[in-house]
């Protein structure tokens, strides 16, 4: 298949540091090329995913989620990509701008990255596309909106490598933002009397002040400030951790870093919301609590679980080469209908059904 893949305007692929649809879309592009198919990647021109690329713009823009930035880029890409099979728009504006201006002579897929908004739902309302969902718990809360299927992230497991923890640290990795509970995970980490490492950007006007007035002052001062740190050392960070605090109270679409953690062998410790459930193996490979109670709790029975099992869940479920397979049967459903009889889009209530078939 000659496949068009189109990426947001805001970060590199794969990016350079926090990212994860970036990351997920240079996986996906690795993978397609490496199956053989003809693969062409719309991005920023500093991009440096190892397929043709073509670009707009020379590099990241901001600020982020900027609309009429969005919409610029994905006009080009359409219309660079005229000639492919298959368009895969990981955008929010591509899909509904596309069909506006009359440029989908191809099938044209999007995966749902971001948290169903009133205004992402008109947005695919509108479209009317094709739409790949990233957990069975999106897929379900995109109701009455049809999904095609749903298709879980993949990461590239000779990068996330397995870890032997024995760090004597809790870890935390995220966004700086309330929703991904950072001044959570400080509490519970004080409560169980463990040491916790933080890896968080703090870049934005809300991040900034969310650092300033809620998280710096629950922080002692022997406890490390917030820091990035390059992939490399995030790696390290979570295959020597003694488990990732994900104490997310919002239904997270996917949530990639609790992948990542399986992969490098360590445990994850998190509430039962969003995709939670489809990744963490409760009481196997982490813990799905109710509350800071049971997360503190949880903490000394972490030692409990099996390091190995974890890594053989994202070896599993969670590898780029799975989620490639799965996105190649998508587009062949998509590019031959016809095969599938009169339906060709699912709808979110049978969902799970349309992803097991996807996937063997």
């Amino acid at each position: 298949m000659r496949i068009g893949l189109i990426a947001p305007p805001w970060l590199t692929v794969p990016p350079l540091g926090y990212g994860g649809t970036e990351a997920v879309v240079d996986n996906l592009a690795r993978g397609l090329h490496d199956a053989g198919h003809e693969v062409c990647l719309y991005t920023v021109g500093t991009s440096t995913c190892p397929v043709p690329r073509r670009a707009h713009y020379p590099r990241p823009v901001e600020p982020m989620s900027e609309g009429s930035y969005e919409a610029a880029h994905v006009l080009a890409a359409y219309e660079a990509l005229r000639g492919v099979d298959l368009i895969h728009d990981h955008t929010t504006l591509g899909p509904l701008i596309a069909k506006q201006r009359g440029l989908t002579a191809v099938p044209v897929l999007t995966t749902l990255h971001l948290p169903l908004r009133p205004e992402i739902r008109s947005i695919l309302a509108a479209a009317e596309v094709d739409t790949a969902a990233i957990s069975h718990a999106q897929a379900r809360a995109a109701a009455p909106l049809p999904i095609t299927g749903v298709v879980h992230h993949g990461i590239d497991l000779d990068t996330y490598r397995y870890g032997p923890g024995g760090g004597g640290y809790l870890l935390f990795m995220g966004r700086m933002s309330p929703d991904k509970g950072v001044h959570r995970a400080i509490e519970v980490a004080r409560r169980a009397g463990r040491r916790l490492v933080i890896v968080s950007r703090i870049q934005e006007a809300g991040e900034r002040a969310y650092y300033r007035e809620v998280v710096q002052p629950l922080l002692g001062p022997d406890d490390e400030p917030p820091e990035a740190g390059t992939i490399a050392e995030r790696i390290e960070l979570l295959r020597h951790a003694d488990a990732l605090l994900n104490p997310i109270d919002w239904p997270e679409p996917f949530g990639l870093v609790m992948a990542e953690a399986l992969a490098c062998g360590t445990p994850v410790l998190a509430f039962p919301n969003g995709a939670a459930p489809e990744i963490v193996d409760d009481g196997r490979t982490g813990y799905l609590c109710a509350d800071e109670d049971e997360l503190v709790a949880a903490v000394a029975r972490v030692a409990d679980l099996d390091r190995r099992s974890c890594r053989r869940a994202a070896e599993l479920r969670f590898s780029a080469g799975r989620m490639t397979a799965d996105y190649l049967r998508l587009y062949s459903r998509l590019l031959h209908p016809a095969r599938l009889g009169p339906t060709a889009r699912v709808h979110p209530g049978i969902a799970e059904v349309a992803s097991r078939q996807l996937t063997g």
